[in-house]
């Protein structure tokens, strides 16, 4: 099979699970923006915030690294794994003992002294889900993406359910139904913590379908291997834990940041998260395209085609990008009714944050040439220089200018690291992208959706209407120009 056909149908399956799934899940932003007010859902932006830095911290960066010693002739792939996976279960269990027992100075650190029950709630599902990483590893470096998927989809069909159970079921029979079993299980003094409740029964469940993957424990765990898979993987945590920093970070810091009352902080960060939610399918694709391209990409990189084919990977990606951009931009009119009333007004983040992943998207493509020639960890450089000026212009920019400054920094911040991404990969790992068609592309989507705001707003135009229009003159053009190479049995030039 074609190897970009294969790479598409792979990264499609993986979708079930990291769009498709993610996506039902994120059905879930009316519910929780329509129950909740602004100020409350801000508290679970922030939580979830500081959850995506600790989830990258746990795992250790040993995906990375059981990918590239798995392929390694010399070493047992069984035994790379089963040393990965050991070290990882020890680390995540010291974790959460540390959790527990200090969690009430923690909760007042965070100013949540009132309920330190939910960092031990968070300790638990990031230890579960940093454990679960090495068996879906295993599961992508065996082409296995339809049990990958399923139990992915699983997890978030649970979750959902639990979702609706607490917040619909119970909180209704509580108050029309108190002598039932919904109306016993519903405590309104919990109030959002039944979204992490719910995240945390899924997680457990989740972990429980994984347990075949853990019969190769039995192969022990080697020290020697060991220190060697923590000398490459650790500046994966540095670049991981830098790309939370890119990512995250607005979110943690608004409420510091933004020169008001507390109340009317948490206020905009819940209508910015809520915003932010609006461009997760970009984030959604660029995490699916992530699970079947790394081992894709470890694959074959002894081929001779090799920088060839991850030239041609990358253009089809940005058309594909640049499609979801559009797809979310020219409908946002139809989108902004995810969120409730309250949030819409920052609905001017969303193509900025759009357009920021495009260029996560485009860095991750690039970041091969640190992984395939073993220099993680000037690609933690990178990323550090990234995370710097992250927070740099979020400390600049937010009293300036609000949340509309986090969205631009995020831009700044991706669109600089594609660049030093690109440069470096030059030097060290040259391929021959096709620039031109990329960049050409990324003008079309501007020029595409700057057309479509001036006629709506200016010239009072159906948005639909045109926005339909837009999106079909992309697709024509990509068509024309691009899609019958992929379409047919031989490798495009």
């Amino acid at each position: 099979m074609n190897p970009l056909r294969k790479l598409a149908s792979q990264t499609a399956i993986y979708g079930l699970s990291s769009i498709i799934g993610r996506f039902l899940n994120y059905l879930l932003v009316p519910l929780y923006t329509y129950t909740f007010p602004a100020q409350e859902y801000g508290i679970v932006s922030e939580l979830y915030a500081y959850a995506g830095f600790f989830a990258v911290v746990l795992i250790f960066g040993l995906e990375t690294g059981y990918f590239r010693f798995s392929n390694r002739e010399e070493l047992r792939a069984d035994t790379v794994y089963s040393t990965a996976l050991g070290f990882l279960i020890l680390a995540n269990l010291a974790f959460v003992a540390g959790i527990v027992v200090f969690r009430e100075p923690l909760a007042a650190l965070l100013r949540y002294s009132e309920h330190p029950e939910y960092l031990v709630w968070f300790g638990a599902i990031l230890a579960l889900d940093a454990i679960a990483a090495l068996p879906f590893a295993k599961l992508r470096s065996e082409n296995r993406a339809w049990r990958f998927a399923g139990i992915k989809l699983t997890e978030i069909l649970l979750a959902i359910g639990l979702n609706l159970f607490f917040l619909v079921y119970c909180k209704k029979a509580e108050a029309l139904w108190p002598n039932s079993l919904g109306a016993r299980l519903y405590d309104p003094a919990i109030g959002i913590g039944y979204i992490f409740l719910a995240n945390l029964a899924a997680s457990a469940f989740k972990f429980l379908l994984l347990l075949p993957q853990f019969k190769s424990l039995r192969h022990g765990l080697d020290s020697r291997l060991l220190k060697s898979l923590l000398a490459y993987s650790l500046p994966m945590v540095v670049i991981g834990f830098a790309g939370m920093v890119n990512e995250m970070l607005d979110r943690a810091i608004l409420k510091f940041l933004l020169p008001y009352d507390l109340a009317t902080n948490l206020r905009l960060l819940g209508i910015y998260g809520a915003c932010y939610k609006l461009s997760i399918l970009m984030s959604l694709f660029i995490q699916a395209f992530r699970y079947a391209g790394e081992p894709f990409f470890f694959a074959y990189a002894g081929r001779a085609d090799a920088k060839r084919t991850y030239a041609v990977v990358m253009k089809y990606f940005v058309i594909f990008c640049v499609f979801i951009f559009l797809v979310v931009t020219l409908y946002i009119d139809l989108f902004k009714y995810f969120i409730g009333a309250e949030y819409r007004e920052g609905l001017d983040v969303v193509p900025v944050l759009l357009l920021a992943n495009l260029f996560l998207g485009i860095y991750v493509n690039l970041s091969i040439w640190y992984k395939l020639t073993d220099r993680t960890l000037m690609g933690a450089w990178v990323s550090l220089a990234g995370a710097a000026l992250t927070i740099g212009l979020n400390i600049w920019w937010i009293p300036i200018m609000g949340y509309i400054g986090s969205a631009w920094a995020t831009l700044a911040c991706y669109a600089t690291m594609t660049i030093l991404s690109y440069a470096l990969g030059q030097y060290y790992y040259p391929v021959r992208y096709p620039i031109g068609k990329i960049a050409g592309y990324l003008l079309l989507g501007l020029l595409l959706y700057g057309g479509h705001k001036d006629l709506v707003e200016s010239c009072g135009w159906t948005s639909w209407v045109v926005g339909s229009v837009f999106l079909g003159l992309y697709l024509l053009i990509v068509a024309l120009a691009d899609m019958r190479p992929l379409l047919g049995r031989r490798q495009p030039a």
